[in-house]
């Protein structure tokens, strides 16, 4: 058996092992709390991508900086100085701090342009510090004498070569990729991340920890299959990685040849657990942990030969993160966290005897529950509960490491009152906990039994309550629907079932450029969809007919209904009541984190090519005040995270090179009017990740709307994806001020929980606008009037977006002599004969401009003279001094 000197009896320090430990782990309890909190939460808020990196880069990766040092150190027999200590410490400090940029810029992608770029700042700093870990291995492997394990250390800082790479492909993929190049990237990223650094790493300490946690000696011939295994996962890393780019069949031989590494390891270590099987927590965890990192393997292979579900690579994600992961990060720590404390061996014992109380229990809720919580219709209640017995198998965690460490300090100061305890004589008893083994194993029996009946308390529970209740019993009988989702209708688009039939609903996006799903009025949905893309859901047949719809904006509205129906049944599904008008208190000032839109023209740019890139997003935006503090919320479609695109501003026959790229979650397009140009190839939806190029002249002066033209249209205008061109006439004379007003109205459901609303199809087909807008924002120029001065001339353009109504542009007090509309002039000064105008009047998609002189000070107020549109926003104030 390899002898570690794994407990240290230093006395306490700034920088002695001890010390070292604690400070260095603080940390792990931190990201472990947060990512408890993020698995509770997941269900309501979708956290999924941000909870795998809360596991991996929070928890797993600080703990393999932390402990990987202390092997290292270990195994080499050589402790680092105080110095170098001082330099760990400072380098999990950088480690955290990029983890932290990296969530931000992971949360903050709705809100414009500049995430990507923090995000890749964050993935520099984990880089850097997991680089710097291993560079500092590489020095420590250097000086140290020959040793048994060294091989051990130097696959470590082969790892930390793997998360080098894995983080540089996740930076890039924050930036927007094109499919399929986005797909690939994320393949990479994952091998070399999950199965690189973590699966590297944890095999080569087990092959010293595992025999260690179960107090037994190393297999014969552990060392030689530990060899042959690395080389064969980290080959297949590279495989993974590398044919990612090249071809599909290259990965899958990649996960293969992985998969053969880890069988290669998996003998050895199962011959030592029959010789000693596992007594505690920390054994049962790394046990069950190798046991589902085999699994998730097997699985991954078999879904990388065909074409693996969006549900799939989902399941996949939760073994990994959940079954592999956490296990692996938790019962390390129930071992190691004890034995590094120190005190001597009846502290050691002490503490141990309190880190493992209730492992068999929490054991057996983690992974049954995991197996539950997998295998379980999505929605369901029996879903639900596995799930939150899963969270708490792994939660219990935190409570009893506090125990853990009250019970080495209480040992501690009952060693130094009493003296250290006579050895006992029995050789039946547990050596961590001085329990017999007898009793041992009636204990962990019985915690067994009780976590495995509390998971099959959320299988039978349900079932018997649905008998008692008189609602359907299954009947043991699945219908299984193929469905495409195609030119906005499911096809096809109802499924008949008797009542305690389980449907199957395999769903595939046949559409080239659109995102879609499928959602049941119950809960189960198949998630978003990629064009190409499948995935699944299941549902049990009720009492009635249930609907379901496509819950991309819009898209429900314009046909993508599914019915599934229930034969024999009377009852139909609910109707969806209709929105109620809602009044709005204008008189507010907008939210305090609003941003008002400047509304001067901007300047056209130098030269006569001008690149502009529109980023396709969908942020949560303020549209108008309210009482709270942070306005009237609504989930918008943006280019650039505002509602209303930037301004574009041009000469007569220059070029514009536009490029679109889509952060957002469904298909968007672009259509500039001021291009006379093909639509068929510039205009098209393009997915999620994807961009396209739009190059065309500008051959006619005018303001021009641009504006998504991704069905339906009227939603995509109405959730602020539009903008302006502007173009002006050759022989326009300069002016003292110069605007820009874009008239648009938008369509608001009442708010959710959180405050925030989405866009009424209904009222949108109704044309019953809740709120018209000036720039994006209603009377946003009431609290922060334009201005001007007595004798200016002022000019002031004005668009009207729609997506259905126009505006009657008129300014209080004042009177138009010069009226441009549509590319020509109606009115000017000098051709006039005295003449005057009191309006501008555009339907939607027209705009145009007036001029004025004010002739006295004072707030002139300009608004829609349509003037129920003015009191729903369409105001604002021009301060004349």
């Amino acid at each position: 058996m390899p002898t570690l000197p794994l407990t240290s009896d230093h006395r306490d320090g700034p920088t002695d092992r001890r010390s070292w430990h604690r400070r260095a782990g603080r940390p792990v309890s931190v990201w472990l709390g947060v990512a408890l909190i993020a698995l509770v939460v997941d269900r309501f808020l979708d956290l999924r991508w941000l909870l795998v990196h809360l596991v991996t880069l929070g928890l797993v990766t600080n703990s393999i900086l932390v402990w990987g040092q202390h092997f290292a150190e270990a195994l080499l027999r050589q402790r680092v100085s105080d110095d170098g200590r001082g330099r760990q410490l400072a380098r999990l400090a950088v480690l955290n701090a990029g983890i932290v940029v990296v969530m931000v810029g992971m949360l903050a992608t709705p809100l414009g342009p500049a995430a990507p770029l923090v995000t890749a700042v964050g993935a520099v700093a984990v880089a850097g510090a997991v680089a710097d870990h291993g560079l500092g291995l590489v020095r420590q492997v250097r000086r140290a004498l020959p040793a048994r394990f060294t091989m051990v250390v130097r696959w470590y800082a082969l790892a930390c070569g793997f998360m080098v790479l894995g983080t540089a492909a996740g930076a890039t993929m924050a930036f927007g990729l094109p499919e399929p190049w986005a797909g690939r990237t994320l393949l990479a990223h994952l091998a070399l991340n999950v199965l690189g650094f973590v699966t590297t790493t944890a095999v080569a300490t087990l092959v010293t920890l595992w025999p260690t946690v179960l107090r037994t000696p190393m297999d014969e011939g552990t060392e030689r299959a530990a060899r042959v295994s690395l080389r064969l996962i980290c080959a297949g890393v590279l495989l993974v990685a590398g044919g990612s780019f090249v071809h599909p069949w290259l990965a899958t031989l990649g996960v293969v040849v992985h998969l053969a590494g880890l069988l290669v390891v998996a003998p050895p270590l199962a011959r030592a657990a029959l010789r000693k099987p596992p007594r505690d927590y920390a054994g049962y965890s790394l046990g069950s942990a190798f046991c589902w990192l085999l699994t998730a393997d097997l699985t991954l292979a078999i879904a990388s030969a065909g074409a693996p579900s969006t549900l799939d690579l989902q399941r996949i994600t939760l073994v990994l993160v959940v079954g592999f992961g956490a296990q692996l990060l938790l019962g390390a720590m129930s071992h190691l966290m004890p034995t590094v404390m120190g005190g001597g061996p009846a502290v050691v014992r002490a503490t141990l005897a309190a880190s493992h109380r209730l492992g068999a229990l929490r054991w057996a809720l983690t992974n049954a529950g995991l197996v539950v919580w997998l295998t379980s219709p999505a929605g369901g209640t029996t879903r639900l509960a596995a799930a939150a017995l899963t969270v708490l198998g792994l939660a219990l965690f935190v409570p009893l490491l506090a125990g853990a460490i009250r019970a080495h300090r209480r040992a501690r100061a009952h060693l130094a009152a009493e003296g250290p305890p006579a050895r006992a004589e029995a050789h039946d008893r547990d050596p961590a906990t001085g329990t017999s083994s007898g009793d041992l194993a009636r204990r962990d029996l019985v915690e067994a039994v009780v976590g495995l009946g509390a998971v099959a308390a959320t299988v039978v529970i349900p079932a018997l309550t649905t008998r008692v209740t008189g609602a359907v019993t299954p009947t043991g009988h699945t219908v299984t629907v193929d469905v495409m989702a195609m030119g906005m209708r499911f096809q096809p688009d109802e499924a008949t079932v008797r009542p305690g039939d389980r449907l199957v609903i395999r769903l595939t996006n046949h559409d080239d450029t659109t995102v879609h799903d499928l959602a049941l009025a119950t809960g189960e949905t198949t998630g978003r969809l990629a064009p190409g893309k499948s995935g699944t859901l299941e549902t049990l047949g009720g009492a009635g007919d249930v609907e379901g719809w496509c819950t991309v904006a819009g898209h429900k509205a314009m046909g993508m209904v599914f019915h599934m129906r229930v034969a024999g049944s009377t009852v139909s599904p609910a109707a969806t009541a209709p929105g109620s008008d809602e009044t709005f208190d204008l008189t507010l000032p907008p939210g305090a984190a609003f941003t008002p839109r400047d509304p001067r023209l901007p300047a056209r740019p130098n030269g006569h090519v001008h690149p502009v890139t529109l980023t396709a997003t969908e942020p949560v935006v303020e549209v108008a005040p309210s009482s709270t503090q942070v306005g009237v919320r609504v989930r918008a479609m943006t280019y650039d995270g505002r509602i209303m695109g930037p301004t574009i501003v041009g000469a007569l026959g220059d070029e514009i090179r536009a490029r679109l790229v889509n952060h957002g979650t469904m298909g968007h397009s672009i259509d500039f009017h001021a291009g006379d140009i093909s639509p068929d190839q510039v205009m098209r939806t393009i997915p999620p990740g994807a961009e396209l190029d739009y190059r065309f002249l500008l051959r006619r002066h005018g303001i021009w709307l641009y504006h998504c033209s991704t069905m339906p249209m009227s939603l995509h205008l109405a959730a602020g994806m539009f903008g302006a061109v502007v173009v002006p006439p050759d022989d326009l004379v300069a002016v003292d001020r110069e605007y820009l007003l874009v008239a648009s109205e938008t369509y608001l459901t009442r708010p959710d929980a959180e405050g925030i609303r989405d866009l009424d199809t209904d009222r949108i087909a109704a044309e019953r606008p809740s709120l018209m807008l000036w720039n994006g924002h209603a009377n946003q120029y009431v609290h922060r009037p334009l201005t001007a001065r007595v004798g200016q001339r002022v000019r002031l353009w004005v668009l009207a977006a729609g997506p259905n109504r126009g505006v009657s542009f008129h300014v209080v007090g004042a009177q138009f002599d010069t009226v441009y509309k549509e590319g020509a002039f109606l009115l000017r000064p000098q051709t006039s004969g005295g003449g005057g105008a009191q309006a501008l009047d555009l339907a939607a998609a027209q705009g145009g401009f007036v001029e004025c002189v004010f002739t006295e000070p004072g707030r002139y107020t300009f608004v829609s003279h349509a003037f129920v549109d003015a009191e729903r926003g369409a105001r604002g104030f021009i301060d004349v001094t």
